[in-house]
């Protein structure tokens, strides 16, 4: 008996092969009309698993998984999605756009299951999908020690998709309107004390603000306006807040205000106890201003070594607090 074996034509795609692409088509189509509407588009654990796990997939996902909610109580949810916001708005509205990268969103009250099919416990996270195959573990942005600025959550998208985002930030006049009070607030003190200027030349109000621009940079005030790292950290099962940050290669902007406040209470010690061996006034005022200075001096160094050591593990040094 023969057998006529018929063969597929070489080229032919298959049956499969075209349903694969028919339904990539329609994902990304449906992407494409989700983004004209709004630069982020939220995403429940239906669709999670529809665009973003399941394949076929060509495109990169960048999911910010956060809690928004008021009951939620999260601050740095909202500031990240501040400027979570802004960076999706710089790719939706730039020459550059195009269907290979999409930027959504996962709510922790819209959908838990997804929370917890990745095993998620802490918010917000930023994650990176890409067109093929699982995240892996540069695909988490580090944002404890980065920030969540959008020009750092654009370089991390460069490094892991190719794709160079520019960002545009609104306008805002808030440091201008500042300045210009400022300027005008100078200028009318000027103005009201033009026959008697001899306070420009008083040293002790120089030194003031001297010491105030080096406490404010010794602090990190510049390294968080660069990095724009959150106030604080909430532990979402405890509720703990914490003000210091763990690492060395971070800190919170209120860990900042904390060095700040230390080191001026150490200056002001130190100034006293230069009072008390300088002046010429009655001894025993001199020596309750030496031993208040003293006593500036050591707690508050002790304070601020035991900072330094809960952020360099190991280091073996510490006086009176531990």
């Amino acid at each position: 008996m023969n057998i006529t074996v018929f063969k597929r034509p070489n080229g032919t795609p298959r049956e499969g092969e075209v349903l694969k692409a028919n339904l990539l088509a329609e994902k990304v189509e449906q992407l494409m009309e989700w983004s004209s509407r709004r630069s982020i588009f939220r995403m429940n654990g239906d669709k999670f698993r529809k665009f973003i796990k399941a394949p076929p997939r060509n495109y990169s996902m960048i999911v910010m998984f956060t809690a928004l909610q008021p009951q939620r109580q999260c601050s740095v949810c909202r500031q990240a999605n501040e400027e979570y916001q802004i960076l999706a708005n710089s790719w939706r509205y730039s020459s550059a756009f195009c269907n290979k990268l999409f930027f959504s969103m996962v709510d922790y009250d819209e959908g838990t299951d997804v929370f917890q099919q990745l095993n998620m416990n802490s918010a917000p996270t930023f994650m990176h999908f890409p067109p093929k195959g699982r995240p892996k573990r540069a695909d988490t942005f580090d944002l404890q020690r980065i920030g969540f600025a959008a020009e750092q959550l654009a370089k991390w998208i460069a490094d892991r998709t190719d794709v160079h985002i520019r960002v545009f930030r609104p306008p805002n006049y808030s440091g201008t309107i500042a300045l210009a009070l400022l300027v005008s607030l100078v200028g009318g003190l000027l103005y009201l004390r033009r026959n008697n200027l001899e306070f420009i030349y008083n040293k002790t109000g120089w030194a003031m603000v001297s010491l105030c621009i080096v406490f404010a940079m010794t602090s990190g005030q510049m390294w968080n306006h660069i990095r724009g790292p959150p106030y604080a950290h909430k532990n979402p099962h405890n509720g703990q807040v914490s003000y210091i940050h763990g690492s060395s290669q971070a800190q919170f902007v209120a860990e900042s205000h904390i060095i700040l406040v230390l080191n001026a209470a150490i200056t002001m010690g130190m100034v006293l106890l230069n009072e008390a061996a300088t002046s010429k006034g009655d001894v025993g005022k001199r020596r309750i201003i030496c031993l208040v200075g003293l006593g500036l001096v050591v707690f508050f160094f002790s304070f601020l070594l035991s900072i330094f050591r809960s952020k360099y593990h190991g280091y073996p040094y510490s006086f009176l607090i531990k």
